[in-house]
């Protein structure tokens, strides 16, 4: 159930950073994981992951807290999660689950469920969180950092949700939950008087590879566990993705080291300066027992003990021969797989120049035919143009004949009309030169005459104007 600090703390949340869930996605800011900071020493979470896409999950199924991871929306994977062993899982039932808040935070689903279950109910599915799509077909497996076969019912249950799962090669992800298996149950629970005060944190460090470009694949990863009861003690464990028998034990502050610069896993570095120097040397101990194969003793009783150091100085000397066994045996795998890897590039080179000579050979009949038809269309268009030419020609010819005889037969007809209508035209031009002649003549007679009358006028004119001036007046005008 909410209460009103918590609904409160929920709303910032959801206005600050986008992916939070109520009661399980917590700001990073926060001090803690909410329920969940039970399982930290002094309910106290480690300290420097302060990037704005460190989110922060209390992870819950029925209700209740199971363990805490802080999950990275860029590298789409945990860095860690923090759990308390239980007991040891009767059986596994993998049944995947998703965190909806981180997706969508206005979801009204509180806590993981099955990844099928989901449908269309949750907005933006797989934009801050890895899903089973983007392991399909991937080669790798979903690795889980808090392995199953450490808890039991609800709790095993719970570790199968996608944001407590790394991208693992299959033999990774086996060899991991096998040691950190053994690591637990035969190196670390023996040495810490009461088990509920064991803090387990499983991390891994991202790398830069990713799977279909979304889901980092880690470089390495790591477990820290600190058991803070009287004659306390802490350890670093570290398994490096290129080599799955790897196992390599260092303290907890050489192990932040490898992590981000300020991180802290442990309030007090899980009281270092007081830490059992012989609890940890016995851990330590029991660590390199499993690393070179050999069973853990967990029993007082001295039967048993014996029967251990039989069995240990069986395995001692077989050790040897198993190593020898399993390099033979890794030897003979890795030539099976170079014979079928060198067979397979084999037929893909041949299947390859096959295949290009098909295709050459495809192309070659194409531009072959493509030719051959222009050619056949070509020919009918030719033979047209052709007897079109051909046929332009001979009107060419019989308009230049026709022309020809038109012209030579023009000259002489134009003169012979000329030369009969000569006389026509000299003989009726007679009539019209008489009249010409008789007109000028008579014109010219007219002329003399009207010239004379016309000279006579003037004397008479002149004499009378001498007399008017030179004869006296008289008494009349005679």
């Amino acid at each position: 159930e909410w209460t009103m600090k918590t609904s409160i703390v929920f709303l910032l949340c959801i206005s600050v950073f986008p992916g939070f869930s109520q009661g399980r996605v917590v700001r990073e800011d926060e001090t803690g994981f909410a329920e969940c900071n039970v399982f930290f020493p002094g309910k106290v979470p480690p300290e420097g992951f302060t990037e704005p896409f460190h989110v922060k999950i209390c992870q819950q199924y029925n209700k209740e807290p199971r363990f805490a991871t802080l999950y990275s929306t860029k590298d789409k994977i945990p860095l860690y999660s923090a759990f308390k062993f239980t007991k040891p899982a009767q059986s596994e039932e993998e049944n995947w689950l998703v965190e909806p808040q981180i997706d969508d935070p206005e979801n009204d689903l509180h806590e993981m469920v099955h990844e099928g279950d989901i449908g269309g109910t949750v907005a933006n599915l797989g934009a801050n969180q890895a899903l089973t799509s983007d392991y399909v077909g991937s080669g790798y497996e979903r690795g889980l950092l808090n392995p199953s076969l450490l808890n039991e019912e609800d709790f095993q249950v719970a570790t199968y949700t996608l944001t407590n799962a790394v991208p693992l090669s299959p033999a990774l992800s086996k060899s991991w939950h096998r040691d950190i298996g053994k690591v637990v149950e035969q190196a670390l629970i023996p040495q810490c008087s009461k088990m509920d005060h064991l803090y387990l944190l499983a991390g891994a460090i991202p790398s830069s590879v990713r799977v279909k470009g979304k889901v980092s694949v880690p470089e390495s990863l790591w477990l820290a566990a600190c058991c803070d009861a009287p004659e306390g003690w802490s350890l670093g464990l570290v398994k490096k993705i290129n080599d799955e028998n790897s196992l390599a034990d260092l303290t907890v502050r050489e192990l932040e080291k490898q992590l981000l610069p300020g991180v802290h896993l442990f309030k007090g570095n899980c009281g270092e300066d007081k830490q059992s120097q012989e609890k940890r040397e016995a851990v330590l101990q029991a660590v390199s027992q499993i690393r070179s194969g050999e069973q853990v003793e967990t029993s007082d009783n001295q039967e048993t003990k014996n029967s251990g150091w039989v069995r240990r100085v069986a395995g001692i000397i077989a050790t040897p021969f198993i190593k020898l066994l399993e390099l033979l045996i890794y030897i003979f795998v890795e030539l099976v797989k170079f014979v079928f890897y060198f067979l397979w590039l084999v037929v893909k080179q041949v299947v390859g120049t096959v295949l290009d000579g098909v295709y050459s050979l495809w192309n070659g009949i194409v531009s072959y035919l493509k030719a051959i038809s222009m050619v056949l269309i070509s020919i009918p268009y030719d033979v047209g143009r052709v007897i079109i030419n051909i046929f332009l020609g001979f009107l060419q010819i019989v308009r230049d004949v026709v022309s020809l005889t038109y012209r030579i037969l023009s000259i002489p007809m134009g003169f012979i009309l000329h030369l009969a209508a000569f006389p026509y035209h000299s003989i009726c031009a007679i009539p019209s030169v008489l009249k010409d002649m008789a007109t000028g003549i008579g014109g010219t007679f007219s002329l003399v005459i009207d010239a004379t009358a016309a000279v006579l006028h003037g004397f008479y004119y002149l004499a009378g104007h001498i007399i008017k001036r030179f004869v006296p007046k008289g008494s009349s005008d005679d």
